[in-house]
């Protein structure tokens, strides 16, 4: 029995030699590595450079944008007539306490081509005050120029008996209202009748909260100084100011009051002028916008006023305003 166990064990273990010689040996499968990549250079960084903004500033205008400008105009006084005078201590108060131009000088004379240089920037050829002949113009004027820009615009005339009226009375003239003799207002009855109003208007339009962007206010020939005492000019002149003061602080804008002349009774001239024009004349600007106490020695004319409203607003300038020789009034200004 036992030689069969041996004879078993013998035979399994050839058996399993047998198989173990002829298996092929199995290696085991090596733990594969990542490929090594070929270095790459480091990018170079980029500076990045963010350009400076430089601030814009905004020009500095000229002359301010004023929400309103009034024109107050008086007759035939030199400036030495009326600085200093104390028939007119309201005027001097004025001229003392706001900017007085003291080298301003009229067009010519006599008093109409004044008016007319002052809204159209010319005479027109006109050397006489039309009182017996229609001299009539066709040409634009500062209020065409208004409208367009979307302002609004009056004359107020003293005296004057209904918008519009064409002829004179015993103190309204209308050389002394230029508005009349441009055909493009006066024969547009609609437009005329609008703008060109007597001036008891004005209280009306005061209390309706309504006045114009530009006011040109003509007082009748007494209270202009022509043919009355400066003292009765001077009173006028404080009663329209009563009037619109209040009203245009309130409105907390910009605002410009004029107070001017149409001519002297010399013949001193300026500014490309003739060399005989109408006269040194005294005006006052009444403004927030002004230097107080004030004299501005710069020689100016009537085109000068006319240059001054057209920068304020981005309007063209019309006829003289345009020349090199008009100065623009830019020193009064803070």
């Amino acid at each position: 029995m036992k030689h069969i166990l041996r004879l078993l064990w013998m035979t399994t273990l050839a058996s399993f030699l047998t198989l173990a010689c002829q298996s092929p040996l199995i290696e085991p499968t090596p733990t594969p590595f990542p490929p090594t990549s070929t270095p790459q250079p480091l990018p170079t960084p980029t500076l990045k450079l963010t350009p400076t903004l430089v601030p814009t500033s905004t020009p500095i205008a000229l002359v301010p944008d004023f929400s309103h400008i009034v024109i107050i105009i008086f007759e035939n006084k030199e400036y030495s007539t009326v600085i200093g005078n104390g028939s007119m201590a309201y005027f001097n108060l004025l001229a003392s306490s706001y900017t007085l131009l003291n080298q301003h000088y009229a067009t010519t004379h006599p008093s109409l081509p004044n008016y007319l240089s002052l809204i159209g920037g010319d005479t027109f050829g006109i050397t006489d005050n039309c009182d017996f002949t229609d001299c009539y113009i066709n040409s634009p004027s500062l209020p065409d120029l208004i409208e367009a820009s979307g302002r609004t615009w009056k004359t107020y005339q003293d005296d004057m008996p209904s918008p519009c009226f064409t002829g004179n009375t015993l103190r309204y003239v209308r050389k002394h209202n230029p508005f009349i003799f441009f055909d493009p207002i006066r024969t547009d009855t609609e437009r005329c009748e609008r703008s060109i109003v007597p001036l008891t208007q004005l209280d009306v339009d005061i209390a309706a909260n309504d006045l114009p962007n530009f006011i040109f206010i003509t007082p009748d020939i007494c209270y202009s100084a022509h043919d009355c005492t400066l003292d009765l000019a001077d009173g006028w002149l404080k009663e329209q100011m009563d009037k619109l003061y209040p009203e245009l602080e309130a409105a907390a804008e910009p605002y410009l009051v004029i107070l001017t002349w149409d001519e002297g009774q010399g013949s001193h001239s300026c500014c490309g002028m003739p060399e005989l024009a109408g006269g040194r004349i005294a005006t006052v600007l009444i403004s927030p916008q002004v230097r107080e106490n004030f004299q501005d020695n710069t020689p100016y004319s009537h085109y000068s006023i006319l240059k001054t409203i057209s920068e304020a607003w981005g309007l063209p300038y019309l006829g003289h305003a345009a020349d090199a020789e008009t100065p623009l009034i830019t020193a009064p200004w803070k």
